[in-house]
């Protein structure tokens, strides 16, 4: 059977090479091309040499006349700004875009441009037209859309983290929509590969700190996200924080339960949310999780817990930020796209310790 040409665009940054590792091991799929702006010419595998003899391809430049003209598939893992100025031509030429960034999360120009604005980009969006064409790329929300599309825009890591954790409890109107808090702590590795002094060994090490207090560009997705689910608007405290920690993000989200609700309810209506799930993972209490149990993995585990003196559900979610968060997201959303099921490729336990 012919296998799935991937083409990768950023292929020589941290999403990058989190699709080929994904990639590397995937029985339907075969990596055609790896596409960067830096390092033209460089092996992979001398950027990451963990890829030696799993792959060797060189990094090309995206005006390579020698690159093929048609791939199935292009993983734009790239910033902000890309994709939607060359996700468009490869659309044309019957190829599906699988985004990374935040371009094609919002399926009009007025809420891009108010996602835009989170990040400072004062731009518009330069391809408007095929906004509406695009879906939301959590496949545990979206998978009949996502099955049906050719333009998927991949969600925020944060976002992964947060909807999944609060989903259940939204939808069957567990807790208020007041008041509802995401205190989240994520990785180093969530700020790219591009060396800064914020992220230079001394500066984390032994250090953490909240930052974009109240103003971080994926609280418009989680926000959007479960209104959708509730019906109605939704406004959520949101607070992001770096550890040190290389990768991994861990979500404690606060909600106020509805009177008579009891944790095994709560258990019972997270697992039944979640039933054909195969990479949302629910624990109660006696089951405490961490961050280093889904490390390397695509799996989100969420423990659920209530507080009865102050009557306060409390899940704690746990995803690695690189996998589920972004590259592990992009081949679950892959395989949908194509009809494989959807755990091709991707059901490995992660490493330990």
């Amino acid at each position: 059977m012919k296998k799935i040409q991937v083409g990768i665009i950023g292929a020589g940054g941290y999403g990058g090479c989190g699709a080929v590792e994904l990639l590397n091991r995937h029985p339907a799929a075969e990596i055609a091309a790896l596409i960067d702006q830096q390092d033209i010419g460089k092996a992979i595998s001398d950027l990451y040499p963990h890829l030696t003899g799993f792959c060797d391809l060189p990094l090309r430049n995206p005006q390579d006349p020698d690159l093929p003209e048609h791939f199935d598939v292009v993983f734009f893992a790239t910033p902000d700004g890309v994709g939607q100025k060359g996700g468009p031509n490869w659309l044309r030429k019957g190829t599906k875009v699988i985004d990374y960034s935040g371009d094609f999360r919002f399926n009009d120009a007025d809420t891009y441009a108010g996602y835009a604005a989170r990040i400072g980009r004062t731009e518009p969006h330069a391809s408007p037209d095929i906004l509406p064409k695009s879906v939301y790329g959590l496949a545990e929300l979206h998978r009949d859309g996502i099955s049906r599309s050719d333009l998927v825009g991949n969600p925020g890591c944060f976002a992964v983290s947060c909807i999944l954790g609060l989903a259940p409890a939204v939808k069957e109107g567990l807790i208020d929509l007041d008041g509802i808090i995401c205190d989240a702590k994520t990785g180093v590795s969530g700020a790219g590969k591009k060396p800064s002094p914020t992220f230079h060994y001394p500066a984390r090490y032994e250090a953490m700190n909240a930052y974009k207090v109240s103003g971080h560009q994926h609280v418009y997705e989680i926000e959007r996200e479960l209104g959708l689910l509730a019906g109605t608007a939704v406004t959520i405290t949101f607070t992001p924080h770096v550890v040190p920690l290389c990768r991994g993000i861990l979500s404690t989200i606060y909600g106020s339960l509805k009177p008579g609700r009891s944790l095994p309810q709560v258990l019972d209506a997270y697992r039944s949310f979640y039933g054909k799930d195969i990479f949302v993972r629910v624990f109660g209490p006696e089951k405490p999780q961490s961050s280093i149990n889904v490390r390397g993995s695509n799996f989100c585990n969420l423990s659920v817990n209530i507080d009865e003196r102050t009557g306060k559900l409390i899940v704690v979610s746990h995803i690695d930020n690189l996998v589920k968060g972004q590259a592990g997201s992009a081949v679950q959303n892959m395989n949908i796209m194509f009809g494989l099921d959807e755990n091709t490729g991707l059901m490995n336990p992660g490493i330990f310790p």
